[in-house]
């Protein structure tokens, strides 16, 4: 089978499995009101993992599975101790990063703070219906300290299974899937495909975002909106990557920013509830830091030893 159709048979399985797992969604009639929302969100997390097994299975069939393993970043890259460091740095970096777009669009005015009442976050209690085991203050502390400390933990496993998609196959192999430590890319050639990858994988939301999620008050057109904030996410969690030739520190990345990026509603206020395609992290307000956060990064490849080099080993193909 020719190089192509890897990619190919990639996008099949990634895209063509997240519509057929949200088929529930549309086919019930209540769209994102419906109970099973959330399982559905999940299930979709693993089609571009699964995607990955359908490229070793089709294209790759002669490639011992521990070494098409090594090559898709499930290893630690060629520098451990440099790829544990990035770890810890993104585990801490990223709840830092969405309070900084959350303290950003309250200075903006893009949205009130409550944080005497948390009157927002009581609203959302009483919505859910029954007593609340705790004070709300007690569950917003909890809730914070979760997002920081035990989510990115408790979310590695459905983020691997996109990361492993996104950022441990497509971006190598939109790089040409050669040994991208050993062989850096010029920054026109990295910043191409991680903007590439980055719409690929904020149009793969489009089961979730053409209903309306994350931006309610856009509707359809929160599919567009989120592909802006995919390719910047993206770019990070790109950088992550290319930067240790590991997937993990981009899982947990990821992990991390799902668990924070929502603390804006722990802290808004009820009577001037946050319009989210403005405010918060993914908001075009988050879309202003994450772009500096980017522009900070710089390349992956910037300060990095030969002696680092000389020991990569393949990433992808």
């Amino acid at each position: 089978m020719r190089r192509v159709n890897d990619l190919a048979v990639f996008l099949a399985v990634a895209f063509g499995g997240a519509w057929l797992v949200a088929l529930p969604l549309w086919l019930g009639g209540s769209g994102l009101a419906t109970p099973s929302l959330m399982p559905v969100a999940a299930a979709m997390m693993f089609t571009p993992s699964l995607g990955v097994l359908a490229v070793w299975l089709i294209c790759r069939r002669g490639t011992p599975f521990r070494e098409w393993a090594g090559r898709t970043g499930l290893g630690l890259g060629p520098a451990r101790g440099r790829t544990f460091g990035v770890l810890a740095a993104t585990w801490v970096g990223t709840p830092l990063v969405v309070l900084v777009t959350l303290a950003v669009s309250a200075l903006v005015g893009a949205v009130r703070l409550d944080l005497d009442g948390l009157s927002l976050f009581r609203a959302q209690l009483e919505a859910a219906g029954g007593a609340a085991p705790l004070p709300p203050e007690t569950l917003a502390v909890a809730q914070l300290v979760s997002a920081v400390v035990v989510a990115p933990l408790l979310n590695a496993i459905p983020s691997l299974g996109e990361e492993w998609g996104w950022r441990g196959y497509l971006l190598p192999r939109l790089l040409g899937g050669a040994a991208l430590d050993a062989a850096p890319r010029p920054t026109r050639i990295v910043w191409r495909a991680m903007l590439v990858s980055g719409v690929i994988w904020g149009l793969w939301h489009a089961p979730l975002t053409l209903l309306g999620y994350n931006y309610p008050n856009l509707g359809p057109w929160a599919a567009l909106m989120f592909v802006g904030a995919c390719v910047l996410l993206g770019a990070i969690f790109g950088w992550l990557r290319l930067r240790t030739g590991s997937v993990w520190p981009a899982v947990v990345g990821h992990g991390a920013f799902n668990a924070s990026a929502g603390l804006i509603l722990l802290v808004g206020d009820v009577a001037y509830p946050p319009n989210l395609a403005l405010a918060g992290a993914t908001g075009v307000v988050g879309w202003v830091v994450l772009a500096v956060v980017v522009a900070v990064l710089g390349s992956p490849y910037r300060s990095r030893g030969r002696a680092s080099a000389d020991a990569a080993s393949p990433v992808s193909g």
